[in-house]
């Protein structure tokens, strides 16, 4: 069954895959980081998870505030909003679940063809040793060079920034 989605795929992105894989990783990327992005935006109450995001940075300053007034009475109040405010957050963390799950088919299928094609194969090769490409290679136990990232760490790279851009363009703060 895998095999026959594969297929598609190698159909799908023809050439691509072996003259361009810079194209066909970003590609993955654009496509799994912008679905989940756009399930989330259309699944989730952004609006309610704004207002809980503004809820908590209001109440951890409260805390705070209590926390060096040593006022008891306060402080208790402080915590008290703090539970509350963590069973909303609970309440949202069930609400993004959904999205999450649902791209989730997508983005094993995309990694294990991807997998197939570029395991230990340096997609981006920079002119120096860049500390952050070794440190994602011990992630998985590469054996790419620092200067050289793999299809791994280019995707998480492209669905990253996909995901920040349409974030920002959706309004989802």
């Amino acid at each position: 069954m895998i095999e026959g989605v594969y297929k598609f795929l190698d159909g799908l992105f023809g050439g691509y895959i072996v003259q361009h894989p810079l194209f066909a990783i970003t590609l993955a990327g654009f496509i799994i980081g912008g679905s989940y992005t756009l399930l989330y935006y259309f699944m989730t109450d952004i609006e309610k998870t704004k207002k809980i995001q503004k809820l908590a940075k209001e109440v951890q300053k409260e805390l705070r505030e209590a926390q060096k007034s040593g006022d008891e009475k306060r402080i208790k109040k402080a915590q008290q909003k703090q539970m509350q405010l963590m069973k909303m957050q609970s309440e949202m963390m069930k609400d993004t679940l959904v999205p999450m799950l649902l791209t989730l088919p997508i983005f094993w299928i995309f990694f294990g063809w991807l997998k197939r094609w570029y395991v230990e194969v340096a997609i981006v090769k920079l002119p120096f040793n860049f500390f952050l490409f070794d440190w994602f290679h011990s992630w998985y136990h590469s054996a790419l060079r620092p200067d050289e990232l793999g299809y791994l760490g280019w995707y998480f790279l492209t669905s990253y920034v996909v995901g920040m851009v349409l974030r920002k363009f959706l309004d989802m703060g």
